[in-house]
């Protein structure tokens, strides 16, 4: 039997909380992107990526010049996650601001009020639904299938690609009929010192089923010392960001291909790409 407190069932106030957040959760609006004002940020925040990131970004040309596009990448950093910031630029400034081009997050990114501006560079809530309607829109889709079980994986694990076991985004693409491309990325894990995913304290503190958040995450980053979840976010430390576009899967592979074969080449293809990227790193940080 659920149990009460002060004579309210403990289903029902779970169900009640979820509620509640759900519907703070602003409803993807694809009009939100604003090409001008991505126009009017972009040379500013490059800058910035470049300087203090030392971005560096391959193999955008195998990405196709037109039409709906699957993008699935390895995610690193927290809640301050460098990579999607540093692709997303990269891509906006090779393709031009025109070009539709969305980045699914988590609730409380969308939903938290300082980060609004990020709907306007094309940042829609993570669901089936939503990506499923920006790619119907012909545009291109970034996803990150390991969330926040992969982006707060310890950093000794920095080098490793692990969705999870996570496998939508593959009957996203066949039910589209998009290619996927890997996206593979490393450094972003070394913006902190990422100590345990905090999946036991996620389910202690009962987040898990609230607010949908498997981890509550340990890590030591500035300026906090000791960082407990990481919803307030980090100073990022200055690692270098390397990213490197992987070769497309296209539509007639994912169509005949099974689900776990086709996740199998696309963890394969990022850890691949991952490995090149971290051979070529001499230190943490520095790159």
């Amino acid at each position: 039997m659920a149990g009460t407190v002060a004579g309210v069932r403990w289903d029902d106030l779970l169900r009640w909380v979820r509620r509640q957040v759900a519907d703070r959760v602003p409803k993807a609006d694809l009009d939100q992107r604003d090409p001008d004002y991505i126009r009017e940020q972009l040379p500013g925040t490059w800058l910035l990526a470049s300087l203090y990131f030392r971005a560096d970004v391959r193999g955008l040309d195998r990405i196709p010049a037109s039409g709906p596009v699957l993008l699935v990448g390895n995610h690193s950093g927290g809640n301050v996650p460098p990579d999607t910031f540093v692709f997303t630029l990269a891509f906006c400034s090779y393709f031009g601001v025109e070009r539709p081009f969305y980045q699914l997050a988590h609730n409380l990114v969308v939903s938290a009020p300082p980060l609004g501006w990020l709907r306007k560079f094309g940042t829609v809530a993570a669901n089936h639904e939503n990506a499923r309607m920006a790619l119907e829109s012909g545009a291109a889709l970034l996803v990150y299938p390991g969330g926040d079980y992969e982006v707060f994986r310890p950093s000794w694990e920095r080098h490793r690609v692990d969705f999870g076991g996570r496998m939508g985004y593959v009957r996203l693409a066949r039910e589209t009929g998009v290619p996927i491309v890997p996206v593979a990325s490393v450094g972003g894990q070394e913006t902190a010192l990422f100590l345990d995913r905090g999946q036991w304290l996620a389910k202690l503190l009962m987040v898990d089923r609230l607010l949908r958040l498997k981890s509550v995450p340990i890590s030591l980053a500035l300026p906090w010392g000791i960082n407990i979840s990481d919803l307030a976010g980090h100073l990022p430390l200055p690692a270098k960001i390397a990213i490197e576009v992987q070769d497309p899967i296209h539509p007639e592979e994912i169509t005949a291909g099974a689900d776990e074969v086709l996740h199998d080449k696309v963890i394969g293809s990022l850890q691949a790409g991952v490995d090149r990227l971290a051979a070529e790193r001499r230190f943490p940080v520095i790159g």
